[in-house]
């Protein structure tokens, strides 16, 4: 018999299941929600949740949220699934939740799993029990409550929005698999620390992934132990080398800006894909485009930073897998956009001349002039307000004396940083007209 003999758990509950906590405490993730503090933690431990939802991916918690819920609360809980059942179902609850209600003063907290397959006409069922107190309801998305939650129960109840397990959440999780009596049977094989990096972080975020990845791979390891091939062949994914926190990590980065810079959308959009492959955190890549859209794009089309800006929010609010197709989108334009650094090159002259000058004083016409005393003092005397010019321009300075002819910002002819560049020239020539008018 082999020593690692792939025996199914005795009572055939899946290993998410087995360990699926019961208190808050062991809970792993959703800190935002379930910390110490916490709006939803205070609602759980008074035992005072009124009706909710639970919004996120697969995998992040719900169910377990309700179960902890269900184990801590004094309510009389019921489990119900919208896919298994229907509003006749429901009727038949909410007559025991009154009767519970009138004869035991005992509330009833009813769990809807997956609540958006049922229609918006169907979820009407719950609308009158709710108001009247009958049932609270717990129900769990992983869809759009905006879209897919009848308006008026979406009015009656307190979204809550539960996130995507970070790579190191899912480890804790499996490492706990390893070592919890509920979790693996006996006698467990050597799980290598590459094997459980990999499950972690190509799991997507979604716990359940990674845990039936674990068991799959525990009941049929190679010479008594879980390697990285394995762990692969369990999740048909190739591990692919980047690991975030060391060399290659930095090496497919700095390829991805190149290419960008580049205007290689190609290129772009292979290191991209590298990264996405690879489990690297969305938020990341996008918060690395909003830079290179303002320092690599910058005024030769600005449109690349509020394109950028609209992805990193469709980004967050869709996630992965869809939100790499917003990722392509926003990559293969700001790779196609005309180029310019002038605006960063700007700032970094303007801030070397600060080092180099410290706090030259501010000319007295731009000054603020908000009492007697700093009117006496001239503060704003000689200021020219601009608007008061047919051409919307009056000429003067608004440098420091000692650097007045420096010059920070020098936009190129790429783009529509071409045209700013001719009407700071336009500025200048009326700024000459001005100052002169005897030589126009």
């Amino acid at each position: 018999m082999d020593l690692f003999d792939a025996t199914p758990h005795p009572d055939g509950v899946p290993l998410a299941e087995r360990l699926r906590p019961h208190r808050l405490d062991d809970m792993v993730g959703q800190q935002h929600l379930i910390g110490q503090g916490k709006l939803l933690r205070r609602l759980i431990e008074s035992d005072q949740l009124a009706s909710v939802l639970f919004w996120g991916p697969p995998g992040t918690g719900k169910t377990t949220l309700a179960q902890v819920i269900a184990s801590t609360s004094q309510c009389n809980f019921v489990f119900f699934s919208a896919v298994l059942q229907g509003v006749k179902d429901v009727r038949e609850i909410v007559a025991r939740a009154q009767e519970e209600k009138k004869y035991h003063n005992r509330r009833t907290l009813l769990f809807v799993d997956e609540i958006h397959r049922f229609n918006k006409a169907q979820q009407d069922a719950f609308l009158p029990y709710v108001e009247k107190g009958d049932i609270i309801l717990i129900g769990a998305t992983t869809e759009n409550p905006s879209f897919e939650i009848n308006a008026a129960l979406l009015s009656r109840s307190q979204v809550f929005v539960l996130q995507p397990l970070t790579p190191e959440e899912i480890r804790i999780l499996l490492v706990r698999a390893l070592s919890d009596p509920q979790g693996l049977p006996h006698p467990r094989p050597e799980v290598s620390d590459e094997a459980l990096d990999f499950l972690a972080a190509r799991a997507d975020g979604d716990a359940r992934i990674a845990l039936n990845a674990l068991e799959v791979a525990v009941s049929a390891p190679i010479d008594g132990k879980v390697d990285l091939a394995t762990a692969e062949e369990t999740l048909q994914k190739k591990a692919i080398l980047y690991d975030k926190g060391a060399e290659e990590h930095y090496n497919v980065i700095s390829a991805f800006i190149k290419s960008l810079r580049g205007s290689d959308p190609d290129g772009a959009l292979y290191w991209l894909a590298r990264m996405l492959e690879a489990g690297e955190d969305p938020m990341f890549i996008m918060r690395r485009l909003v830079i290179f859209a303002s320092e690599d794009v910058g005024n030769a089309d600005p449109r690349g930073l509020q394109l950028a800006v609209a992805a990193q929010q469709a980004v967050h609010f869709v996630g992965l897998p869809e939100a790499r197709i917003t990722l392509a989108q926003a990559v293969t334009y700001l790779a196609t956009a005309p180029k310019s650094n002038a605006s960063y090159a700007g700032i970094n002259a303007a801030q070397a001349e600060v080092r180099n000058s410290g706090a030259l004083p501010v000319p007295l016409h731009i000054r603020n002039a908000p009492t007697k005393l700093m009117k006496e003092l001239d503060y704003g005397k000689g200021y020219k307000y601009a608007h008061d010019n047919p051409k919307g321009y009056q000429a003067q300075d608004y440098l420091p004396e000692a650097i007045n002819n420096r010059r920070f910002y020098t936009p190129t002819d790429h783009g529509y940083e071409k045209m700013i560049g001719e009407r700071m020239a336009y500025w200048r020539q009326l700024k000459a007209d001005q100052l002169n008018p005897e030589k126009k």
